[in-house]
């Protein structure tokens, strides 16, 4: 049994969509939950006005009758309120006129830092926007809905999930989180930062060594590097266990199967091992500056600045409730694929079953 989503949409199109295949039927599902979920990730200290004007509420078009899943693919729609302001611009049919004239104008000075240059080498786009567009981590949003369904469905057999913000340029507490924020704000500037996942009551087994594309920790790796800014992920204590002899980076069993350290955060071999599961991503200070960065001009070959939009100072806040929605993702992916089942009582019980099984206790 394989769990898969996949979105469409672009930042200031008309709506984003996401296309859930592989859940149980009888799985519900709380709108609150997920509408709670999104408005997360539009919070946080440093974000952009546009954040003001989203709402994100998602809307289901296919696959749930009664808050209840039916084992068939489950259509989400969260419709963009700034395509308003946008609609000659990204307009899906040649407009007939455009008197904003927004978005008509080709862009053609891409962003260093952003994928417009190489999207718009790589699909012939004379107009960055086309690249940049779908780029944007306002597709993200798209990716927390279908993480909120993940997690109930990780709820059914007692696993949790939670994104935090371990750094903002630099700082490492709230008050310094927030007058680096300050201080890259009134120097037109941006931050980038690391978020950490937890991941509690994941059973031994999910993953496997067998092939490297089953691995969990390859997944998860994929997951979070998938997410628009990030350049780093480790698990565990990751890259200082290189710096630690042998003896002394690894978690010794003890009676029970359980253990007294966590170095390796949760995963060996690829395997999940029953203890917590930690990982953490490392996101770039944003591209698109204010004070904007220099580029080349794709129409004429002349150099000048980059394009400069609408943008946040910082996003890691927002990034550790997209990273809590990937992890969650492949967690219940690894479940589905363990444990199975058409019906989530199947589910459910496959997975009580295995832990009595090796006779595993939380």
């Amino acid at each position: 049994m394989t769990l898969e989503f996949t979105t469409a949409g672009e930042s200031h199109g008309p709506a984003l969509v996401a296309v859930v295949t592989g859940l149980p039927a009888g799985l519900l599902l709380d709108r609150d939950a997920i509408g709670d979920d999104l408005r997360r990730r539009r919070a946080g200290y440093g974000r952009s006005p546009r954040q003001r004007i989203e709402r994100d509420e998602v809307e289901v078009l296919a696959g749930l009758r009664h808050g209840a899943t039916l084992g068939t693919p489950l259509a989400l729609v969260i419709y963009n309120r700034d395509h308003e302001n946008w609609a000659w611009g990204m307009s899906p049919w040649p407009p007939e006129s455009d008197p904003t004239g927004k978005g008509t104008s080709p862009v053609t000075l891409p962003r260093p830092g952003h994928a417009d240059l190489a999207g718009a080498l790589k699909y012939r786009h004379a107009d960055v926007r086309n690249a940049l567009e779908r780029s944007s981590a306002r597709q993200t949003a798209a990716q927390v809905a279908a993480g909120a369904v993940a997690k109930a469905l990780l709820r059914e057999i007692g696993l949790s999930v939670a994104g935090s913000v371990r750094e903002i340029g630099g700082a490492t507490t709230p008050e310094g989180m927030r007058q680096a924020t300050d201080d890259a704000r009134r120097e037109r500037d941006t931050l980038g930062g690391v978020v950490e996942v937890m991941a509690k009551s994941v059973p031994p087994g999910l993953g496997s060594y067998a092939e490297k594309r089953d691995r969990l920790d390859a997944r998860l790796a994929a997951a979070l590097m998938g997410i628009q800014a990030v350049k780093g992920v480790e698990v565990g204590d990751g890259f200082a266990l290189s710096r630690l002899r042998g003896s002394a980076a690894h978690d010794e069993i003890e009676p029970g199967l359980h253990r007294s350290t966590n170095r390796a955060g949760g995963i060996e071999g690829g395997v999940s091992n029953g203890e917590p599961l930690v990982v953490r991503a490392a996101m770039k200070p944003l591209p698109t500056l204010m004070r904007p960065l220099r580029s080349v001009d794709l129409a004429t070959g002349e150099p000048g600045d980059a394009l400069v939009e609408r943008s946040d100072v910082q996003a890691v806040e927002a990034l550790a409730v997209v990273a809590e929605a990937a992890v969650a993702w492949e967690l219940a992916r690894g479940a589905r694929e363990k444990f199975g089942g058409d019906a989530l009582e199947d589910f459910v019980a496959a997975h009580r079953a295995y832990l009595e099984r090796i006779h595993w206790a939380n």
